[in-house]
């Protein structure tokens, strides 16, 4: 397969680049370390496969994807991720991808099993996202299934933290429409203050990390 690998880590995108050329034997056609790199190359060289990581230093990887389907439909593409949070499984399962590997806790082998799979029309998911899968579809009180996708948003920047006003400017809505959302999610996840919301949006992974300058 032509295979392009979005990584922002030198080293690890190096180990990626061999194991895909030495050792299955396929052709690595692009490399990119950010999410604008990878939007640029992608549609030029028309990869098989799109290995992708999630956490870039510009664009998150499933927000390239987003954008990499609206040009090109038929995309294969295999997730590479340390984070295995309830919130990245919820998001690699609405992205329809093929495979997810944990970069935690799998192996070249187990890469490579993943890449195989893919080519011959499988999928890959590796052991960790399986099990937190199933942990979250089980729990009747997962944010998913009790927030609506407003109330995600803002309980993402609740856990930055951001103040009503400075999320009501981000999403161009009134603080008091902040307020009224604010109070929604603290009745339905049962929290009493702020800091308890900010503290499950980090745990669950709706706040991620700010990106790398």
């Amino acid at each position: 397969m032509k295979i392009v690998i979005v990584e922002d880590e030198r080293l690890f995108r190096d180990v990626l680049r061999k194991a895909c050329i030495q050792d299955m034997g396929h052709t690595v056609v692009g490399e990119a370390g950010t999410g604008r790199e990878a939007l640029e190359i992608i549609p030029i060289v028309a990869p098989d496969l799109l290995i992708l990581d999630l956490n870039l230093p510009d664009i998150d990887g499933l927000a390239v994807l987003e954008e990499l389907r609206r040009k090109r439909a038929l995309l294969r593409t295999l997730i590479i991720s340390s984070y295995c949070d309830e919130f990245t499984i919820y998001c690699v399962e609405r992205a329809n991808v093929q495979g997810f590997v944990d970069k935690s806790t799998n192996t070249i082998a187990e890469l490579t099993e993943a890449i195989r799979l893919i080519a011959a029309g499988g999928t890959y998911h590796s052991d960790r996202f399986k099990t937190a899968k199933a942990i979250r579809t089980e729990n009747p009180r997962s944010f998913d299934k009790l927030l609506t996708a407003r109330e995600q948003t803002i309980l993402a920047y609740l856990g930055e933290p951001l103040s009503d006003p400075e999320i009501a400017a981000k999403l161009n809505l009134s603080p008091e429409t902040i307020e009224k959302h604010r109070f929604n999610i603290m009745h339905k996840l049962g929290f009493r203050s702020r800091a308890e919301a900010a503290r499950y949006a980090r745990r669950c992974g709706l706040t991620r990390p700010l990106p790398r300058s």
